[in-house]
């Protein structure tokens, strides 16, 4: 069934598509993280007709005056905080699908995203879909290889769209266990991981500086997945998708097959998105260049955010950086005193040491690289604070050295980090109301696009409905 017939020629080619067991636009609301999508924002995009999802990452709860419930940690042990952010997690995923499905009123679909790395992913998976039951019709998840996927959605009979960046990945997940479960694939999606926002799937064989081109990439996903035998089952373009006119040549093309658009950063900038209204002015004072593509995430991922004060202390951070040794060699001549310690760096590196020294970066903190990186004494507590604070957001956190495998002792067997940031406290604080500045603020690469985009001129914030009609004629 055609959508857009006489509008703007190739974009009538823009058929509804199969997902998740339904008819729909082929349009996706990505997933976003902690409440930055909710069940207000998905529900409107399903009522749209197409495809809402709900972030069941640190979702909200509310009271019974419709207050969020704060979520503060009170177990004593890193083991007991992680469970009550479990809780947390499944009691907040429930409230924000069920508010999707009284919005969409039964159009479109409702999809929940989760991320396969972060801390009781499967726990939380289980809990949400047992107690939302018919509710939920699909789960997309990335952030790893999430091998049992596919066994979960397959339990509770709902459909499951993996987020890859490479039909290698792709090829390994359907091999070790999505074959097995193969009627409950609903798509796949591939996530551009050099144009999508938040986390993305860069591997170590790929240059952070030199973006390719997604269609060779989407068309060998494609041929792989003829080869299982999954020509109907549907790709969604994640990453770097604004205007669809840009993608005129991937619709109805049999190189790429059925295909969708999930839209994660364009949504944000809407009347029904949960994001503060400080974080939306933000969006529309971006400039192209502002996203950075970093790897300080405590997931060890490659992830892009805009460049504000709070990436920019990272990187500087990680720029007062030297090789050390506890004891004198030939190599680590040279002595420094830093704090009440003492240390032995390369003479080369010794006047780089004493400069930020007297900067006030006096503070000397070891890496498990052995390396020192040099803070002020407040930067220094505030580090250590978090680390101690740790709730087990992640499966494993190279910040707080936490892993939520017993097997090991709850830890990763490295050091703590101090080169990279507790990011469920700094998550959190955007989603409701901190400083945007001071904050990990995710965004695509395409984000500069608010400046320009004429759709959002003169502060003009649309509605869900608005802003999917609008994509729906090319713009």
């Amino acid at each position: 069934m055609a959508i857009l017939k006489g509008i703007r020629g190739v974009m009538s080619l823009l058929d509804t598509l199969l997902m998740s067991g339904k008819e729909v636009l082929p349009l996706v609301e990505g997933g976003k993280g902690i409440s930055a999508t909710n069940g207000m924002s998905a529900g409107a995009w399903a009522a749209a007709g197409g495809v809402g999802t709900v972030s069941c990452v640190n979702a909200d709860s509310y009271d019974d005056q419709g207050n969020i419930i704060p979520q503060i940690y009170h177990g004593k042990t890193r083991q007991e905080r992680h469970q009550e952010l479990v809780d947390y997690a499944i009691d907040g995923g429930v409230t924000q699908v069920q508010q999707a499905h009284d919005v969409a009123g039964d159009k479109g679909r409702i999809h929940i995203n989760v991320l396969w790395e972060m801390g009781g992913a499967e726990a939380i998976l289980e809990g949400v879909l047992t107690r939302a039951k018919g509710l939920v019709h699909g789960v997309t998840c990335g952030a790893g290889m999430p091998y049992k996927l596919s066994e979960i959605a397959a339990k509770h009979e709902v459909f499951y769209h993996p987020i890859i960046s490479s039909a290698r990945a792709f090829g390994i997940l359907w091999k070790r266990a999505y074959r097995k479960y193969g009627d409950w694939l609903g798509s796949v999606v591939y996530e551009d991981p050099w144009l999508a926002g938040g986390h993305n799937g860069l591997t170590n064989a790929e240059d952070p500086r030199e973006p390719q081109d997604p269609y060779p990439r989407v068309a060998a996903l494609r041929i792989m997945m003829n080869k299982f035998g999954l020509h109907k089952v549907p790709i969604i373009m994640a990453g770097g998708v604004w205007y669809l006119r840009d993608w005129a040549k991937w619709i109805n093309n049999p190189e790429i097959g059925p295909i969708a658009f999930q839209y994660g950063t364009r949504p944000l900038l809407t009347k029904e998105s949960p994001i503060p209204q400080k974080w939306k002015d933000a969006l529309t004072k971006l400039a192209e260049g502002d996203i950075l593509l970093h790897r300080f995430s405590p997931t060890g991922f490659y992830a892009s955010a805009v460049r504000n004060s709070f990436l920019r202390n990272l990187e500087a951070r990680s720029a007062r950086q030297v090789a050390f040794s506890a004891k004198q060699t030939e190599e680590f001549s040279a002595e420094i005193q830093a704090g009440k310690k003492k240390y032995f760096v390369r003479s080369e590196d010794k006047p780089k040491a004493d400069g930020w020294i007297a900067e006030g970066h006096f503070e000397a903190m070891k890496t498990p690289d052995n390396t020192l990186v040099f803070t002020t004494m407040a930067e220094c507590q505030e580090i250590r604070q978090d680390q101690k604070d740790c709730m087990g957001c992640l499966s494993q956190c190279k910040f707080s050295n936490w892993s939520q495998n017993p097997e090991t002792n709850y830890s990763t067997g490295r050091g703590a980090d101090p080169r990279s940031f507790c990011i469920q406290k700094t998550l959190m604080d955007i989603a409701h109301g901190g400083p945007v500045t001071k904050n990990l603020m995710f965004a695509g690469h395409s984000a500069f696009n608010f400046a320009t985009d004429p759709f959002f001129s003169n502060g003009f914030v649309p509605t869900v409905k608005e802003l999917v009609d609008r994509i729906l004629t090319g713009d």
